[in-house]
């Protein structure tokens, strides 16, 4: 895997983790709260610019109410879609 293709995992996983948040109501620093990370660091998944560790993973699927599989399985979708 090229480190372009771990980059674009990052975006859509990123997408995803706002679909899930914004489809709730919920603002970045109430997701942040509930998953007890930092404002600044859901900002950063979401642009891609940081991907979460599996306890985080975890945390941010607890905290929007779904497994952190259905989170990793929604981008895995995705990525495999623009792929081709």
């Amino acid at each position: 895997m090229t480190s372009t293709e771990i980059t674009d995992i990052g975006k859509i996983f990123g997408e995803v983790l706002r679909r899930y948040r914004s489809d709730r109501n919920i603002s970045q620093e109430e997701l942040a709260h509930r998953a007890d990370v930092d404002r600044t660091f859901v900002s950063r998944l979401e642009r891609g610019v940081r991907q979460p560790t599996i306890t985080t993973l975890i945390g941010l699927g607890q905290a929007l109410g779904v497994s952190a599989a259905d989170l990793v399985q929604e981008a895995e979708k995705e990525y495999l879609r623009q792929r081709g």
